[in-house]
């Protein structure tokens, strides 16, 4: 029996196909178009993102080269991204182009900072659960948006669906949500099992909680939970599978990645999943509810059953790096040379830093200073306002000062991670050990920095692609495999490699690189500060 995980990320979607031990036996890859456009609006098409993941799977199942009729379960995740739809399921236009193909607001959409400043005034002690403050990357913020900017639209809605949410009702017919998405991103109480009306007409969304929440979800239900009578006849057409097989109810992204990574070793409060790719997110398991300030939870039962979590993490990251490299002279010279050995820039750079041989990396940035918060801070200061600051350059423009700029920014990314684990610490919730997955963790000098820059062990799993084991842990739960999500983990998951902070000196200078770090910082929020009172 096989197990399918697909993952749907900012910009493509992913499906792998996985054997009851967790050994990945194929993987298919589709991308998924991205709009930009003026005032932070980022939107996909669901239609087009369902397309995609049709492609994925049926290019893992023909990778894999297995019978698709022995797929048992079938286990979804995706970015936490708005999805509108009217009646019917017909995609509604949620910005300015009017285009009802773009129907989805992406996680990274910032349109709504006004609308989350303002719910945040009102102190409703549900944000308590979102780490004190909400985000713009939440849903409650742009559906107030919606509802302001677009009220034909918001009134026409038949259905707002978390991404993930989406994709399994596309698959199964079922409206059922998870509770990792509502709970982590949609306010409601897992705790509780219940909504808080008293939020929704705080905020001046009453009209949802007055319909009853029928709109954004009346039956929740665990991830790993089998959904309706699974893949409906044309969904399992659609995806060249067959009809009937289970499909679990998923998981936001990060979260997917979380489970693919925390049983690997130890017990999963020990550890700390760090998900690095476009953004960063970072997933901590308690067993007693934690309030850490800026940091969003505690969620209950969001990744873990009758566990909590808390999740932070940096708005951009791997995007944040790509970002500072195309600001340098040399991107275009060094881009071509990846190019040409076919690999992506950061990797070539990587590679490039490797071969040097130098002690340590940290050498070549030596005077050069980034903070990477080039869409805000999304922990632990929740300041969608903040941006990026680069310190120390001079007027070199060759290759070397891009290497020097590219270890400065990851550097500047550990420096985050450091500040969210001492958060956490400094509430109770400490942690033993990081373990690492994302596309932009990939390579060994990112894990070895990150390493060095938070002073905590990175450690990283057996399994290449632990995002898409994670949707496969959800698969095999719901196809029966396994009895529930730990059994999965413990069946699935194993660690694999280990990188060891470094002491001495490099350990000292990573801690002035790090006060450095916060002292830019602070003097960024002074000036912000400084200039708004002379308005």
């Amino acid at each position: 029996m096989y197990l399918i995980g697909i993952d749907v990320g900012t910009g493509s979607a992913r499906a792998g196909v996985f054997d009851a031990a967790g050994h990945m036996l194929g993987l298919g890859k589709a991308d998924v178009t991205l709009w930009r456009a003026a005032g932070s609006v980022v939107e996909h098409s669901s239609d087009q993102i369902w397309d995609a993941v049709c492609q994925a799977v049926r290019g893992a199942v023909q990778s894999a080269g297995i019978d698709a009729a022995r797929v048992s379960g079938i286990g979804v995740d995706a970015t936490c991204s708005l999805v509108v739809l009217g009646h019917g399921g017909a995609p509604l236009p949620v910005g300015p182009s009017d285009d009802p193909a773009r129907n989805v607001i992406v996680w990274m959409d910032h349109r709504a900072v006004d609308q989350a400043e303002r719910i945040n005034a009102t102190g409703h002690e549900v944000l308590r659960y979102v780490g004190g403050r909400i985000s713009p990357e939440m849903e409650t913020p742009k559906l107030l948006w919606l509802k302001e900017n677009r009220p034909q639209v918001f009134a026409a809605a038949w259905q707002f669906l978390d991404l993930a949410d989406f994709l399994t009702w596309r698959a199964t017919g079922s409206l059922a949500r998870s509770t990792c998405t509502l709970t982590c991103k949609w306010t409601y109480l897992a705790h509780e099992a219940r909504w808080d009306a008293s939020y929704f007409n705080a905020i001046g969304l009453g009209e949802l909680a007055a319909e009853g929440f029928t709109r954004i979800g009346t039956e929740v239900v665990a991830p790993g939970t089998r959904l309706a009578e699974g893949l409906t006849a044309q969904a399992a057409a659609d995806l060249g599978l067959r009809a009937g097989t289970s499909v679990a109810a998923g998981l936001i992204d990060a979260h997917a990645g979380g489970l693919g990574t925390v049983g690997a070793t130890g017990t999963p409060t020990e550890n700390m999943a760090y998900v690095f790719g476009t953004s960063s997110c970072t997933m901590t398991t308690t067993r007693d509810p934690v309030f850490v300030p800026g940091v969003w939870g505690p969620y209950h039962s969001a990744m873990l059953p009758q566990m909590w979590l808390n999740e932070g993490g940096q708005s951009a990251a791997g995007a944040a790096i790509d970002h500072l490299l195309r600001l340098h002279p040399a991107h275009a010279e060094a881009s071509a040379l990846a190019r040409a050995e076919g690999v992506s820039l950061p990797v070539w750079l990587a590679d490039r830093v490797m071969a040097l041989g130098t002690a340590d990396p940290v050498h070549l940035a030596r005077g050069l200073h980034v903070v990477p918060e080039f869409l805000g801070n999304r922990a632990p200061f929740a300041d969608p306002q903040a941006r990026g600051l680069i310190a120390g350059l001079a007027m070199e423009t060759d290759l070397e000062s891009l290497m020097a700029l590219y270890v400065a920014g990851l550097c500047g990314v550990g420096y985050g991670l450091r500040q969210i684990i001492a958060a956490q610490t400094a509430a109770g919730a400490p942690i033993a050990r990081i373990v690492i997955s994302g596309g932009a963790g990939s390579h060994d000098l990112v894990r070895q920095i990150l390493a060095d820059a938070t002073g905590v062990a990175v450690l990283t799993t057996e399994a290449e692609e632990p995002v898409l084991l994670g949707s496969a842990l959800l698969g095999a739960v719901a196809g029966g495999i396994c009895a529930d999500i730990p059994q999965a983990m413990a069946a699935m998951s194993r660690a694999k490699g280990r990188f060891a902070p470094a002491e001495g000196q490099v350990r000292a200078l990573h801690a002035a690189r790090f006060a450095a770090f916060e002292a830019l910082q602070a003097t960024a929020r002074a000036i912000r500060e400084a200039e708004a009172a002379a308005v």
